[in-house]
């Protein structure tokens, strides 16, 4: 069972997942910035971020961490425990 290292290439590319399935502009997102309170992101952009991360990363998320993602390090942070498939 492989886990998907965090680079700074993989931190490039959640990023831009972030700020395609949540309408931003990429410098508003920050590492620490929450997703909900400061980018008013709802449910479904999180699912929305889930399906394209395990998609694009070839791992399986499972549906109990997402309220672990609340921003961009807890994301790479759930991303880097996630299982290849």
């Amino acid at each position: 069972m492989s886990t998907v290292v965090i680079d700074e290439k993989t931190e490039a590319t959640v990023r831009e997942i972030l700020v395609n399935s949540l309408d931003l502009e990429g410098e508003e997102l920050t590492r620490t910035g929450l997703f909900v309170e400061d980018y008013g992101a709802d449910s479904l952009g999180a699912i929305e971020v889930l399906s394209a991360l395990e998609k694009t990363f070839d791992v399986t998320i499972e549906q109990e961490e997402l309220p672990a993602m609340v921003n961009l390090e807890a994301v790479l942070d759930v991303l880097s425990r996630a299982a290849s498939r």
